[in-house]
């Protein structure tokens, strides 16, 4: 059984101090040379680990401690290596910063778990020999943390670069792996959760090409490989397995049930490991597009993600026909879950600004779209209610990141909320899980590996319409 994995975990003091421009370049130039790289993003986040997947051309796994629970962690990342050279692992916020002053659930905690080097990038704007100050800081934090090099973000010139270099290398002792300068203001187009997503950019592969150039100009790649290759081997873990070969002997007993994903630009946001615990259960997936499908097609369950259904609400708007589709589905029984974008496109209609766009209509909703955030971070839901897919009492880990928020809800018979908020925003009033017939919508983000009763419900209620739609031909 393996035991070695290559692996890295690159590291900020604090959020956009070009975490993301590295990770990518490193991933982009190491496949030009080669070596197949498994991308990891730490955190809830979809969109730097879709940029990751674009650069590494196959899927990059979000490693959540929150989410997931610790005993998850090195299992899913052993899972997932496959048979790569080298695994890329991109943290989040700064290197310390997690839920509470002891740093839980932070990028450290997740670089000791993995047993992971760590490569910090410094933003050297504005500073010189502090930066001594600030890396020799990081180093005695917490000495445990196993922090193998730097990499300078944002220098001004040779001049600026080499007191850097000299001051680093006098007082901390660690290698400086490579030096980037200012690049052009905008190269990775930002939105609210930081970068615009790799889909709706309008030229990815240039973006990707001028990341994978930097490396190459800028970094000591072979070095940073050797670190990399230097990781100390991780022992066997099957936690995750065991679960999942279980969960396989029973849903195999049960007839094959089809589950369409609504996936295109406006409904982007999924873990990998979700689409993967339902295909584990027996399921097959069909993905539909929202923008373009005229039905909602021959299923027995629709999944509807999280995304931008702002920037695609004219078009959202214009398909009628697959509204009407997903309408008659939905009282017919069919059942839906959806999340966060998900759930504004099953709402009554979209305000962005002084227009108002219809929606799908199943929830009688309007939603508006705000210029901050309405909510941001971790969430912690019960259940309460009745719903198609969790049981009362259930206790789910999720998170939610949304700039939208009611504005106006009618009144609409056999509709509820399942979920009370024991952490987070949700809908309304600390209450979220909208849910009416076989159909359930949350701004609550689920991941697989920390809740097995989403997939469990979901793939439960596609069964039972299954058989419910055969026993009426």
């Amino acid at each position: 059984m393996r035991r070695r994995y290559p692996r890295i975990i690159i590291a900020g003091f604090r959020g956009g101090s070009g975490k993301t421009i590295l990770s990518l370049g490193l991933t982009a130039a190491l496949r030009k040379q080669g070596l197949t790289i498994a991308p990891f993003k730490k955190g809830p986040d979809y969109i730097d680990a879709g940029w990751l997947n674009t650069a590494a051309e196959q899927n990059c796994y979000n490693l959540d401690q929150f989410l997931t629970g610790r005993k998850r962690i090195r299992s899913s990342f052993q899972e997932h290596f496959g048979d790569a050279d080298c695994a890329i692992i991109e943290g989040n916020r700064g290197l310390y910063d997690g839920m509470d002053v002891t740093g839980t659930f932070s990028t450290a905690e997740l670089s000791k778990i993995l047993k992971a080097p760590v490569i910090l990038i410094l933003d050297c704007t504005k500073v010189t020999r502090t930066t001594g100050a600030m890396v020799y800081g990081m180093q005695r934090f917490d000495r445990t943390v196993d922090i193998k090099g730097i990499v300078l973000n944002r220098v001004a010139g040779s001049r600026h670069e080499n007191i850097i270099r000299k001051t680093i290398k006098k007082y901390c002792r660690v290698p400086v792996l490579g030096a980037i300068p200012r690049l052009p203001n905008g190269i990775l187009l930002e939105r609210h959760m930081g970068l615009t997503p790799f889909q709706e950019h309008p030229d990815k592969e240039t973006i990707i090409t001028f990341a994978s150039d930097i490396a190459e100009q800028y970094l000591d790649l072979d070095r940073i490989y050797t670190i990399a290759r230097s990781a100390p081997s991780l022992p066997s873990s099957s936690v995750r397995t065991k679960h999942a070969h279980s969960q396989s002997s029973i849903w195999n007993k049960e007839p094959r049930a089809v589950i369409g994903i609504v996936r295109d630009s406006a409904f982007q946001f999924y873990y990998p490991d979700n689409f993967e615990a339902l295909e584990k259960r027996g399921v097959r997936l069909v993905e539909i597009s929202a923008l373009r499908e005229k039905t909602v097609g021959d299923i027995d369950a629709l999944y509807i993600g999280g995304g931008f259904p702002e920037t695609h609400a004219i078009a959202l708007a214009e398909n009628t026909r697959f509204k009407k589709s997903l309408k008659r589905a939905v009282e017919n029984g069919l059942p839906v879950y959806a999340e966060c974008g998900g759930l504004i496109y099953l709402g009554k209609a979209l305000r962005l600004g002084p227009k108002t766009y219809p929606m799908a209509g199943i929830f009688p909703v309007t939603f508006s779209l705000e210029k901050i955030p309405q909510a941001h971070g971790y969430t912690v839901v019960e259940v309460k209610r009745k719903n198609p897919f969790y049981k009362r009492g259930t206790a789910l880990k999720g998170h939610e990141f949304h700039y939208s928020r009611v504005v106006k809800t009618d009144r609409k018979a056999g509709m509820q909320y399942s979920f009370v908020m024991k952490r987070g925003q949700g809908i309304s009033d600390h209450l979220d899980g909208l849910c009416y017939r076989n159909v359930l919508a949350t701004y609550t983000h689920i991941h697989a590996l920390g809740t097995d009763t989403w997939a469990d419900g979901l793939v439960r209620s596609a069964i039972q319409y299954r058989k419910t739609e055969k026993s009426k031909q």
